[in-house]
């Protein structure tokens, strides 16, 4: 079995995304939509015990987020999930892990490019139509195009702008609610721990793990990170504690605020609008575009290196591959993943996108979990991980078993889409073995 090299470097690409960039990445890859719309539907599932689903659902993410560290820790090329399948189980289960990967994270964003619309139609009714959707959906998709394309630190930079830029709605509508706590006491209409059924604190678990996803996507420009190996591991668990923090005091203030969060449509805004008026609402839509729009820069940042490294280790045509001699990007796989997401949010709408998204990342989350035990077998020493998850193998076991649990939630409504992919992946396989 032909092994990548972990530590060979791209002399072509920049290494320009600092510590505290790759933190930005990592939690503007997290927070997108799910934030804005969640908060209703697991109170609707599991009711004021919601927060502490919340606080479950980070720790569940730890155990997963904790073998990726560890892997990560072992590489500095591109290609995240991919890398890691390909080094551990082979190039079919890498080239296999890479599609699904794409699957996932192709719709992921696609999903919130049709959320900006529809928030933006609260303000500008005339963007769902047509013509102007797709005038939009270019705009937005082809602005992140070229700003990547100009150049890797352009584009972190652009990511840490939006990182912040999201944040500070979410703080606000927190800090909102608390001063109207005292107005709506904890009294909301919802199920309660005893009432709550196994099966819904499952949906429920389904739901908030995938709240937490996304922290792959800020693996896979590698190539582009200062130090890899270091800030990889202290980025994720940074970032996770962030956005677990956000998403517990958010769950707490809609449940504690709103007189029937399940049935709130827009949460947040409600919240808002409880507290200060129809002006609050508006600030957070306004909040709500920025942050789609800054998961899909998070997205059109990072994601195009894994089609990067798929050519850059021979299972994907060279072209894939080719660095532009000016700006020193992948250029062509920049513009293909934006094109696919263009693509996808076009002929696509939101629930059809997240239902492709969440299926895909179960799979390479028990892969990359399953990963670490082997990993350390093959890699005993000549790639020393710079992190090493304590009861590594334990927690390793759990992963998959998490995964393969939650997996028995979801819905299978894009179950052709999926087999799809899996056979496109076998004949990627074929080819590229055909031709050693």
């Amino acid at each position: 079995m032909e092994l990548p090299s972990a530590n060979a470097p791209r002399h072509e690409l920049v290494r320009a995304i600092g510590r505290w960039s790759l933190v930005a990445l990592v939690v503007n890859s997290i927070i997108g939509s799910g934030v804005f719309g969640l908060p209703s539907t697991v109170a609707a599932l599991i009711g004021n015990c919601s927060p502490y689903a919340v606080l479950a659902a980070g720790a569940g993410m730890t155990v997963i987020l904790g073998c990726f560290a560890e892997v990560a820790s072992r590489f500095q090329q591109a290609g995240g999930p991919y890398l890691y399948a390909r080094v551990a189980f082979g190039r079919l289960m890498g080239i296999q892990t890479a599609w699904m990967l794409w699957l996932g994270q192709v719709a992921a964003p696609a999903a919130n490019a049709n959320l900006f619309v529809i928030y933006l139609g609260e303000f500008f009714p005339q963007a769902k139509d047509p013509l102007p959707r797709a005038l939009i959906l270019t705009a937005l998709v082809g602005l992140l195009a070229f700003i990547n394309i100009r150049g890797v630190r352009a584009g972190a930079q652009v990511s840490n702008l939006f990182t912040g830029a999201k944040l500070v709605p979410l703080f606000a509508v927190i800090v909102l609610g608390v001063f109207a706590f005292h107005n709506q006491p904890w009294s909301v209409a919802t199920p309660s721990i005893e009432s709550a059924s196994s099966g819904q604190w499952l949906k429920a678990m389904l739901l908030l793990v995938f709240a937490y996803g996304g922290f792959e996507t800020a693996l896979a420009p590698m190539s582009e990170a200062k130090n890899p190996r270091r800030d990889a591991p202290f980025a994720l668990f940074t970032a996770l504690l962030v956005c677990t923090l956000i998403y517990a005091l958010v769950q707490w203030v809609v449940v504690g605020v709103l007189p029937d969060a399940m049935h709130s449509q827009r949460p947040l805004a409600d919240v808002a609008r409880l507290a200060v008026g129809p002006v609050g609402a508006a600030l957070v839509a306004i909040g709500a575009l920025i942050s789609f729009y800054g998961y899909l820069s998070a997205k059109i940042l990072a994601m195009p290196r894994v089609l990067f490294a798929l050519a850059e280790q021979g299972d994907f045509p060279k072209t894939f591959a080719a660095v532009h001699p000016r700006f020193h990007t992948p250029y062509v796989s920049i513009l293909v993943f934006a094109a696919l997401v263009w693509g996808f949010a076009l002929v696509g709408e939101f629930k059809w996108n997240v239902t492709l998204s969440a299926v895909a990342r179960l799979l390479y989350y028990g892969v990359g979990c399953a990963a670490l035990p082997v990993l350390r077998r093959k890699q005993p020493e000549g790639a020393n991980a710079m992190f090493r998850l304590p009861a590594g193998n334990f927690f390793a076991v759990l992963g998959v078993i998490l995964c393969a649990v939650l997996v028995t939630r979801v819905d299978f409504g894009q179950s052709l889409i999926l087999v799809g992919t899996v056979a496109l992946a076998f004949v990627n396989w074929t080819v590229v073995s055909r031709r050693g």
